[in-house]
């Protein structure tokens, strides 16, 4: 089997040493990670949607049984699937148990346009899809079907349809190209024995930062290894002292690495907190969730942030037991942030995260001026960031320049994109955010607009 790293730049090996020898990389897979979570915190609760709810345990085992089916319908080590599915259990589950099953998942944004999906597939020659088979933006299954005429390589397509259901796909079907249609409810088989994986290779790709327009002439794709997710979604759960007491509520997109784990979904997990699902950003929706299931973290964009605020006079949800949100922008949104703390009694955390593993964020116990005005500090202390001018040379502090970054959760290029990767990393391999900044002399960043 070739490398899953083939197409992606790794990390120079005197910073893979590095990052091993301080501990930050640990050598354990995400779908692994969850096993030992699931026998931590077996009957506490892991996920809730609506009236459904998962114990660590139940999770773990339909991770495990979903696993052995996809690897039954022919799905082998280091081949890929791209999945496009809303907030919802099932999500989580299939990820979790294409990683198990030794494949890489795709994550593509719900609203994505067709031709970006397709140049998705035709990029990372995905043998698979999983999808809605309906969707208000699109139809996926006729979406699928094009694609798999098109590009032979794409084989079998799962739905989110339970068997029976009223559609074409209610059970495996195979089309005139050859493509295999199945609910992923019937994507179920006995538990197999685990694979042996190597953390250093790529748990799944993400779409690159303001890439969700989909370019279908040049997709960007950031390939995330076991090693550095792990590493960033643990970090940022210490750094908001987050415990197995803590309820966070997963406001979409669920395919962002702000939601995934900054700290987010997988920071949630991995210390036995719950992690509640909710599948629209309306405020209607969300509150009532807020105050029935007292959510204590949540992390959402300023303009989300505006609309529940703007909405709470109407929909008079009870948030006192949020203790933290995080808002992400940039510049910091001041005035959203003086308001989420003023109206909700809780400290607001400013976050700039990158899908390309750049995280920037404000302290708990930071000043005001520092958690409302500023993006905080990079993440980890073995995170390096310059500011430079046009000319690559490095400014003063308190002078605004464009923003680099290079550390252990920031990929050294994307994939399969090396024309592209000359331009957007240094020939040291830090990362050309694109965000123009500067930099105080206590090390906070002010994000102060794009280049």
């Amino acid at each position: 089997m070739a490398s899953l790293l083939d197409g992606c730049t790794p990390w120079p090996e005197e910073f893979v040493d590095r990052y091993w020898s301080v501990g930050l990389w640990r050598g354990n897979t995400l779908d692994n990670l969850l096993r030992g979570w699931a026998l931590q915190y077996g009957p506490r609760t892991a996920l809730v949607h609506g009236d459904t709810r998962l114990t660590y345990a139940a999770l773990n085992r339909r991770v495990d049984r979903r696993a052995a089916g996809f690897r039954l319908r022919g799905l082998r080590p280091g081949q890929r699937v791209v999945v496009q599915l809303p907030n919802v259990p099932e999500c989580v589950v299939t990820v979790f148990a294409l990683m198990r099953a030794g494949a890489v998942p795709v994550f593509c944004p719900l609203a994505h346009p067709a031709s970006g999906v397709a140049e998705l597939v035709r990029l990372t020659q995905a043998v698979g899809y999983v999808a809605a088979s309906t969707h208000p933006f699109f139809d996926h299954t006729a979406l699928a079907a094009d694609i798999a005429a098109r590009w032979p390589f794409l084989r079998r397509v799962f739905t989110l349809e339970a068997p029976g259901e009223s559609s074409p796909y209610g059970g495996l079907t195979t089309d005139p190209a050859g493509c295999q249609y199945s609910p992923l409810g019937s994507v179920d088989a006995a538990p197999e024995p685990a694979l042996a994986q190597n953390a250093d290779q790529v748990a799944f790709f993400l779409l690159a930062d303001g890439d969700a327009d989909g370019d279908a002439e040049a997709p960007l794709l950031v390939p995330r290894t076991h090693n550095d997710f792990a590493y960033q979604a643990r970090a940022a759960a210490e750094l908001v002292s987050l415990t197995e007491e803590d309820v966070y509520l997963a406001v979409p997109p669920a395919e962002s690495p702000f939601v995934l784990g900054s700290p987010g979904i997988v920071g949630t997990l991995s210390v036995g907190g719950t992690v509640v699902l909710v599948d629209t950003q309306e405020p209607a929706a969300c509150l009532p969730v807020v105050e029935r299931e007292r959510v204590t973290l949540t992390s959402v964009t300023s303009e989300t942030a505006r609309l529940w605020l703007d909405a709470q006079p109407t929909v008079r949800a009870d948030m006192s037991s949020l203790r933290l949100v995080q808002i992400e922008g940039a510049p910091a949104d001041r005035a959203t942030a003086e308001q989420v703390g003023s109206a909700w009694g809780c400290r607001p955390q400013q976050v700039l995260g990158m899908a390309e593993g750049v995280l920037l964020l404000t302290r708990p116990a930071d000043s005001d001026g520092t958690a409302l005005g500023t993006q905080g500090r990079p993440l980890s202390s073995d995170d390096q960031i310059r500011i430079v001018d046009a000319d690559g040379e490095a400014v003063p502090d308190g002078e605004s320049g464009e923003l680099l970054v290079r550390g252990p959760y920031t990929p050294r290029g994307y994939y399969r994109a090396p024309e592209r990767n000359a331009r957007s990393f240094t020939a040291d391999g830090y990362f050309r955010t694109g965000h123009l900044a500067r930099r105080a002399k206590d090390g906070d960043v002010e994000v102060t607009g794009r280049l």
